[in-house]
């Protein structure tokens, strides 16, 4: 497959690009700074809110991965933006699947956190996760064959392939996961399709 990987210069998405190469897909990354990729891989320097770019990037792709993100920040509003050019470019280039990273606490998952993981997805997280919750209900709107991925806290550690799925999973304490294993999980489901047009929760 083709794949254009969107944040692939953060953390999960140099994973998503590195374990892409891996499994024998083409990737292509539309990235604000070219110089920050290191892998032979097609690159596009744009950026994923400009309509324009993001149009003439899905072209000839087979699926969309997302690992967009905010960075250091506290302020949402990036996935909305983004969300908001990405579908209809996705629909007028036919292409139907995508996989995107959102966050365990969004939505319906913010049901199944601790008392503590809420108080502070309400507070210190409340402008991103409100961000993440607005583009999620879009993605779901949509007529694309979505699937929406909800990590917990992740880490940058090694890829283990120990890691549960579900659209909701029974959770104690403060529960990790690597960067790495996100990316396992997402390439995998391009190819197995299980959790098409789901939300599932990765720990």
């Amino acid at each position: 497959m083709k794949l254009l990987i969107l944040g692939a210069t953060g953390p999960t998405g140099r994973q998503l690009v590195r374990q892409s190469l891996e499994a024998g897909h083409a990737v292509a990354a539309l990235v604000r700074d070219r110089a920050k990729v290191s892998e032979a891989i097609e690159v596009i320097q744009g950026d994923a809110t400009d309509s324009g770019v993001v149009a003439a990037s899905v072209r000839g792709c087979d699926a969309v991965l997302s690992a967009l993100g905010t960075s250091k920040s506290l302020k949402g509003g990036i996935m909305t933006r983004a969300v908001v050019v990405l579908l209809p470019a996705m629909e007028q280039a036919g292409v139907k699947r995508l996989l995107l990273v959102s966050a365990f606490g969004v939505g319906e998952s913010f049901n199944d956190a601790s008392a503590i993981q809420k108080f502070f997805f309400r507070t210190v997280l409340r402008s991103i996760y409100g961000d993440k919750a607005t583009a999620d209900a879009m993605i779901e709107a949509s007529p694309l064959q979505w699937t929406i991925v909800r990590p917990v806290a992740l880490a940058n550690t090694r890829r283990t392939g120990n890691y549960r799925v579900g659209e909701h999973l029974k959770l104690s304490g403060f529960p990790r996961v690597s960067r790495a294993d996100v990316a396992d999980f997402m390439i995998r489901e391009l190819n197995e399709q299980r959790w098409v047009r789901k939300t599932v929760v990765i720990a």
